[in-house]
């Protein structure tokens, strides 16, 4: 109202309050500011089952660092939110959050590696966007060994499309001396950060938002190391190349297609760059026909990374080949099963593809 009677340039500082007018919020900001459902009336949010690959990442990474000081935490304001909180608590010196400026999180990251420590940034997939320069000139062109912990990598649901991580092998895969490794569990996840932390160069490790298992792993993980897939499943007529969270959907398709009397192979990816060739090759030699599977646009990502080996190694003409992950378009808002049914990333629609596939070989 007072604005109204004024004249000339106007300045009007509103200083907002996280949660204002509700009370769980206003105690817990940081949060509140993106949940699942909760109780309204005492603010609880509903009890979630299992352990997450978040919690895999920081449990993992706060044993790695206690037992290493020169193994550090970087957060760009998503201490909460990369599950840093008890890092944060125990190893305060050991642990900077930069506030939002992943840019800055990235840059300095590489000034720790080139004073001797071992830095890893956590941020989620979306966010790294902002730091693509940096991640270019400040680490990868210095080769410094920095680790990339890629946080909500694929479709994170309801946030909707500003937060789904579908992008990031397609910004990350070309730049040289990067390596970059996706878990399908939690007990994988833990391995690779191990690997990761012997590296002599920098390494991406994306992962999803959601369970990774039913209880946190017990025993000590063997570090897993870039370049290296794992056969899950023997069979002679398709192979199933999948990604992540894409193992379990293709491990049930492939269960499917008996009723086909159809043999498939299941491979558990593990590493984006390098592939394990040896392997790719081995099957394109064995099969009809390679399947592969991702969370992430089909521009740029692991399929693609297979279809240049194949190309490049002269075997497009020996086997099939086809590549299964989402368009070319912005996802939209939903949960996770919701649109992996929309756009095809059930183990029905990847048995359906696998038929459409070994039909075109024929």
């Amino acid at each position: 109202e007072r604005v109204r009677s004024l004249s000339g340039p106007i300045l009007l500082h509103v200083k907002t309050r996280k949660g204002k007018g509700y009370a769980p919020a206003e105690k817990s900001p940081e949060d509140f500011h993106g949940i699942s459902k909760f109780n309204v009336e005492s603010g609880e949010r509903e009890a979630g089952g299992g352990f997450t690959f978040s919690q895999a990442f920081a449990r993992t990474l706060l044993t790695a660092a206690k037992r290493d000081p020169k193994v550090v935490a970087v957060v760009a304001a998503m201490t909460g939110g990369t599950a840093l909180e008890e890092f944060s608590q125990k190893l305060p010196q050991q642990f900077f959050d930069v506030g939002i400026a992943e840019g800055h999180a990235v840059t300095m990251a590489g000034g720790l590696a080139a004073a001797g420590l071992r830095p890893v940034v956590a941020i989620y997939s979306t966010f790294l966007q902002r730091a693509y320069d940096q991640i270019f000139h400040d680490v990868c062109l210095q080769n410094l060994p920095v680790v990339f912990a890629v946080d909500r990598a694929g479709l994170v649901g309801e946030d909707g499309p500003t937060h789904h991580g579908v992008f990031d092998l397609a910004y990350l895969r070309h730049l040289p001396n990067l390596r970059i490794m996706a878990p399908s569990n939690a007990q994988e996840l833990s391995g690779m950060l191990l690997a990761a932390l012997r590296s002599p160069g920098p390494v991406a490790l994306r992962y999803p938002r959601g369970m990774a298992a039913a209880q946190p792993p017990v025993g000590t993980p063997k570090p897993i190391f870039p370049g290296r897939a794992l056969l899950l499943k023997p069979g002679k007529d398709l192979a199933i190349l999948a990604l992540g969270p894409m193992v379990a959907p293709a491990l049930e398709a492939a269960a499917k297609l008996r009723a086909h009397k159809l043999q498939v192979a299941v491979v558990d990816a593990r590493s984006v760059k390098p592939l394990d060739e040896a392997l790719i090759r081995r099957l394109a030699g064995s099969t009809r026909a390679l399947l592969t599977i991702e969370d992430h646009v089909l521009a740029g990502g692991f399929g693609s990374a297979v279809l240049e080996f194949l190309e490049s190694a002269g075997l497009l003409s020996d086997v099939a080949f086809a590549r299964m992950g989402l368009p070319d378009c912005f996802v939209e808002q939903g949960t996770v099963p919701q649109l992996w049914k929309k756009y095809g990333l059930t183990a029905e629609g990847i048995a359906r593809q696998c038929l459409a596939l070994l039909k075109r070989k024929k």
